[in-house]
C-alpha cells in the first residue's frame, strides 16, 4: 500500500511533557538548541513537511505550554501544531493527545528524537495500514544479557530476536484509545504504546528505522546529535 500524497489523514502524538534528569541541566531537554533552535522544533518541522499529517498534537508540560506556543509561532507552524498540557507519566500525555484527535490512523513520536526522516515516517505509517500497527527499530548490535536480582545473569538471548525501539509507533486511533483505556482500568503502566496494544493481541509490524534516530537523553547524546547533523550538513557518512 502506498501513502498518495494527497491523502492526509493520519495524526501525530508529539511527546514532549518530560522533564529528564540525565541531561544534568536545568533547562528540559527538549527545548535545548541544536543549530540554535530547540529540539522539539526540528522533530515538529518533519512533520510539518509530510502531506499525510492531518494533525500535530505537541503534548507539554503545563507551565511551558505558554513559551511552545511562542516557538511554534515563531517557526511558522501555528497553523498545523495545537500545544497542549500532558499528564503525571508519558503514558497519560499520549491519552491526553489521543483526545485532541480524530484522524483514523495516528503516529506517536518522541520530541527528542529530531533525526528521524520523512522515509522512516512514511515506511512506519504504511506498515501500519497495511497490518494494523507498526514500530520503528533496529537491530540490537550488542550481546544483551538476562540478569537477577542478585546481579547473576540467568540467560542469554539469541540476539537475532532483539531489537531496540524507536518511535514513531503507528496505530488505528480505535485500537491505540482501547489500549490505553484498558491500561488505565488495569493500573498497567508501560513503557511504550506498542506494549498497550499488545496487550489487546494486536500485532504490530516491526519497520526497520535508523541508528541515527536516536533519543536525545544525556550531554553525551547532544553531543552525537550535533555530529549527526553536521555530517547531514557535509553529505559525508
Amino acid at each position: 500500500m502506498t501513502v498518495e500524497s494527497n491523502n492526509r489523514e493520519a495524526a501525530v502524538i508529539v511527546v514532549a511533557a518530560g522533564r529528564g534528569t540525565r541531561m544534568g541541566t536545568k533547562e528540559s531537554k527538549q527545548y535545548l538548541l541544536l543549530e540554535d533552535k530547540p529540539i522539539f522544533v526540528h522533530t515538529l518541522e518533519v512533520f510539518v513537511r509530510l502531506p499525510f499529517i492531518k494533525e500535530i498534537v505537541l503534548v507539554t508540560g503545563e507551565l511551558d505550554v505558554p513559551r511552545c506556543q511562542d516557538w511554534v509561532r515563531a517557526y511558522g507552524m501555528e497553523h498545523t501544531v495545537k500545544v497542549i498540557p500532558g499528564g503525571a507519566e508519558r503514558q497519560h500525555s499520549v491519552y491526553k493527545g489521543l483526545l485532541e484527535t480524530d484522524c483514523e490512523w495516528v503516529l506517536v513520536h518522541d520530541g527528542v528524537r529530531p533525526f528521524v526522516s520523512e522515509a522512516q515516517v512514511t515506511a512506519c505509517y504504511e506498515a501500519a495500514m497495511q497490518d494494523g500497527a507498526s514500530i520503528l527499530a533496529v537491530p540490537v548490535k550488542d550481546t544483551v544479557k538476562q540478569v537477577n536480582d542478585q546481579a547473576y545473569v540467568t540467560s542469554t538471548p539469541d540476539r537475532r530476536s532483539l531489537w531496540a525501539i524507536q518511535t514513531p509507533q503507528a496505530f488505528r486511533h480505535s485500537d491505540l484509545k482501547r489500549a490505553h483505556e484498558e491500561a488505565l482500568k488495569d493500573g498497567f503502566l508501560g513503557t511504550d504504546d506498542s506494549m498497550l496494544v499488545e496487550r489487546l493481541g494486536v500485532a504490530v509490524k516491526v519497520v526497520e528505522g535508523s541508528y541515527s534516530n536516536i533519543k536525545i537523553t544525556t550531554p553525551e547524546d547532544l553531543d552525537y546529535a550535533d555530529f549527526i547533523r553536521t555530517k547531514e550538513k557535509t553529505g559525508r557518512g
